[in-house]
C-alpha cells in the first residue's frame, strides 16, 4: 500500500501485470485453435490406392466418422463443425478415386473394377486401425448413408451409433426410380437425358451411361458426363432453396462424379439390395435416420423401410429435399445425443 501511495505521489503508473484470467484465456484460445485445425494424412492401401484423410478435435475423445456422398463427391470441411472439439474428434476421408485421394478414377479407368463397396468398407477399417480408433459413431448422407450401413453391417462391433440423412440403400429399385421412372415427373428433361447417350437395344439408361464413362474416347466421356450432370441437377431441384450444383460445371470434377456414380449405380451399389435384409446385425446399435419429405429423387420410403427393419433407430422426417440446412442441424443434434 505504501509503495502504491508513493507511486501515485510521484506520478508513476502501476506496473502492468498480466492477469491470471488473461493467461488462461490465451491458453484456451490456443487450445481451441489446435483442436480445430485439421490433422491430415494419406493412407496407402495394398492395391496402390492412396486415401486422403483428416481429423479434428480431441484425438483422445470419442470419434465420429463422416462419409461423403456421390459416390465421388469428396469431403469438405463441414464435418469439423458438427462436434464439440474439446471432447470429441471428427474424422473423414476422400473415398477411393475422388477428391484428394489418388489416383483419381479418371486417371486410371483400368482400375475402376477395383472400386467397389466391399473395397471401401475395408478402406474404412484400414483407416480406423491406422488412426488407433477402437469404435466410432458413423455418419453420412446420400451415398454416404449406403456406405455407412454397409460398413456397420460388416463390422457392427466397431460401431457405437449411426446418424444419417438423405438415407439411401442404392438398391436396384432406387436406381430404377432415379434414372427411369422419374421421367414421369420430368418428362422433357428425362427424354433429353435418355437420348444423350448411345443405348443398345434393351439397355438400361444407367448402364448406357456407365459404359460411356468407360469409353476410351475423351469426347464420348465428356458428353456423357455433361448430360448426366444436367439430369442430376433436375431430379434434386424440387427441394426448398435448391440451387444448381457448381460441381457439374467443373469438367474434371464432373467427370469423376459421373464415372463413379454410374459405375456404382449400374451395380446397385455392390450390395444395395441386401442392406434391408441385414438390418438385424445392427439390433444393438442406436441410430437416427433423417430424411426430407420433399426429397423426390430419394423418396422417404427408403428411410422408413430401414427404420421398420431397425427397432433401435429413430426416424426424423423434415421439410427438406435431398439434404439441406435443417437436415444438417438435425444431424448435429443426433451426434450430440449419440456421442457421449
Amino acid at each position: 500500500m505504501l509503495a502504491q501511495a508513493r507511486r501515485r505521489a510521484s506520478g508513476q503508473s502501476a506496473p502492468v501485470v498480466p492477469s491470471r484470467l488473461g493467461q488462461l484465456a490465451g491458453r484456451y484460445v490456443r487450445r481451441m485453435a489446435d483442436l480445430s485445425a485439421p490433422r491430415t494424412g494419406r493412407l496407402r492401401r495394398e492395391d496402390g490406392a492412396e486415401l486422403y484423410y483428416e481429423a479434428v478435435g480431441n484425438p483422445d475423445g470419442p470419434a465420429v466418422l463422416w462419409l461423403h456422398g456421390g459416390p465421388g463427391s469428396g469431403s469438405d470441411g463441414g464435418h469439423r463443425h458438427r462436434i464439440d472439439p474439446r471432447r470429441q474428434q471428427s474424422i473423414t476421408f476422400d473415398q477411393r478415386g475422388c477428391g484428394r485421394s489418388r489416383p483419381l478414377v479418371t486417371e486410371r479407368l483400368d482400375q475402376l473394377d477395383r472400386n467397389t463397396t466391399p473395397a471401401q468398407v475395408e478402406d474404412i477399417e484400414a483407416l480406423r486401425r491406422h488412426l488407433g480408433v477402437d469404435r466410432w459413431t458413423v455418419t453420412g448422407a446420400s451415398w454416404g448413408s449406403t456406405l455407412a450401413l454397409a460398413y456397420a453391417q460388416a463390422h457392427p462391433e466397431r460401431v457405437t451409433g449411426i446418424a444419417l440423412f438423405a438415407v439411401t440403400n442404392t438398391s436396384t429399385a432406387e436406381v430404377e426410380w432415379i434414372t427411369e421412372a422419374m421421367g414421369r415427373v420430368f418428362p422433357e428433361e428425362w427424354e433429353a437425358f435418355a437420348v444423350a447417350v448411345d443405348r443398345r437395344p434393351g439397355e438400361r439408361v444407367v448402364d448406357a451411361y456407365a459404359r460411356a464413362m468407360r469409353d476410351p474416347a475423351p469426347g464420348t466421356r465428356a458428353r456423357a458426363a455433361e448430360a448426366w450432370g444436367r439430369w442430376e441437377d433436375v431430379h434434386v431441384s424440387l427441394g426448398p432453396g435448391w440451387r444448381p450444383d457448381p460441381r457439374w460445371q467443373d469438367p474434371p470434377v464432373r467427370d469423376v462424379l459421373a464415372t463413379l456414380i454410374t459405375h456404382y449405380w449400374s451395380h446397385s451399389g455392390f450390395g444395395g439390395d441386401e442392406i434391408l435384409g441385414r438390418m438385424d446385425r445392427l439390433a444393438h446399435v442406436p441410430g437416427v435416420l433423417i430424411h426430407g419429405r420433399n426429397d423426390i429423387s430419394s423418396p422417404v420410403v427408403t428411410a422408413w423401410r430401414v427404420h421398420r427393419a431397425w427397432p433401435g433407430s429413430e426416424l426424423v422426417v423434415l421439410g427438406d429435399g435431398h439434404g439441406g440446412r435443417d437436415s444438417v442441424g438435425e444431424l448435429e443434434r443426433a451426434i450430440a445425443r449419440l456421442v457421449v
